[in-house]
């Protein structure tokens, strides 16, 4: 006997039939009948369904099969064990039931302990089934809880690395903010333009966003006489400035060598290396042109030269948003892929906005 009498559904429209079924069944289950196939859909489909569904075939108006098949189409019902009992006895008929979703097929007339096992096994298989999909639930749900933490743990530990870096620069923890939300917005919008949209999807983005605040980690090997010097660098101070780019790239390969390689640390490494390249090849480190350019270092390009014209450094005032979107302008084809420019002067508000929403306080 069941430890839990579960609820079995006698779907017959012969009284004989029936009556054999409840006097088998109803010391084992709750039975409830239904002597049509409108019926049966509308007691299926209740909020006290039944755990096993025992079906006639031959029935007026809507046979066996029909019922079978609609309750096989609605999620409510489409997990219930479908018995089929009918004097249908050719093997077509039992292959038609089987594809439509039928557990068992027992053909009339009936043996008792057969009926009776029959459906003790479908139960267990359906109370098991339902058992370790809870359990898969749980373990889904403690896999997604841990996944988030180790990723909020790696967020946290890229912001603190990023931000000493900038520190050092005397610029802040919202520059970082700042350009990952300038870069996100503009590979966003170009993720329809004919030349990015191969390139840019969105795991690609959720990668460049998280990449974005280590553009300058190689500040940390430049000294401080040269990175908090007021006015322009020159001569081998200008060339060990340029060379943070080096310093980042040969940073993240070490962790690379050392913990194995992500497209997140590739991607990393990529920005910090290309980032102030330029569209006409008069940048550094490479001296690279146009598209041999990385895209993740064009698009930091603008996020961090618009960033740091608007923001206050020991070698200038702050410039206006207006300004800022000038110099900008200006630079498309010669600092900046012009395609990228467009795009930025599309957005120019929102990168208002972006900066407004994290200024530095």
């Amino acid at each position: 006997m069941s430890s839990k009498r579960d609820k079995i559904l006698i779907v017959d429209d012969e009284s004989f039939y029936i009556d054999v079924l409840v006097n088998l069944l109803s010391d084992d289950y709750n039975i409830t009948v239904a002597k049509s196939g409108e019926q049966a859909l509308n007691r299926a489909d209740s909020d006290s369904p039944p755990d096993l569904i025992l079906l006639d075939i031959l029935m007026p108006t809507m046979d066996g099969y029909e019922v079978c098949r609609r309750l096989k189409s609605q999620p409510n019902t489409a997990t219930i064990p479908i018995i089929f009992l009918t004097v249908k006895s050719e093997v077509e008929d039992e292959i038609k039931g089987f594809n439509l979703g039928a557990s068992d097929y027992i053909i009339k007339p009936m043996s008792p302990p057969i009926v009776k096992s029959r459906i003790r096994t479908h139960l267990a298989l359906d109370h098991a089934h339902k058992k370790l999909k809870a359990q898969n639930k749980v373990l889904e749900q403690r896999v997604l809880e841990r996944t988030r933490e180790i990723q909020q743990t790696q967020d946290v530990a890229i912001y603190c690395l990023a931000s000493l870096a900038e520190t050092r620069d005397n610029e802040t923890g919202n520059h970082i903010r700042r350009t990952q939300h300038y870069v996100k917005l503009l590979a966003k919008y170009l993720q329809d333009h004919p030349r990015f949209r191969h390139r840019i999807s969105d795991e690609y983005i959720d990668i460049l966003f998280k990449s974005a605040p280590l553009h300058d980690i190689g500040k940390v090997g430049v000294p401080d006489r040269i990175l908090l010097h007021p006015g322009k660098l020159e001569g081998e101070d200008w060339t060990e400035m340029k060379r943070h780019a080096q310093y980042g790239r040969d940073a993240i390969l070490t962790a690379e060598k050392d913990l194995g390689s992500t497209s997140f640390l590739r991607l990393a490494r990529e920005v910090a290396y290309s980032h102030h390249e330029c569209w006409d090849g008069s940048g550094y480190p490479e001296g690279l042109k146009e598209d041999d350019i990385p895209l993740s270092g064009q698009l930091m390009a603008v996020a961090d030269v618009y960033d740091a014209l608007i923001s206050q450094r020991v070698y200038k005032e702050a410039f206006s948003h207006e300004k800022a979107v000038a110099i900008i302008f200006a630079g498309s084809g010669t600092r900046f892929d012009p395609d990228i420019i467009e795009a930025f002067t599309i957005l120019q508000d929102e990168f208002n906005n972006i900066a407004k929403q994290f200024a530095d306080i």
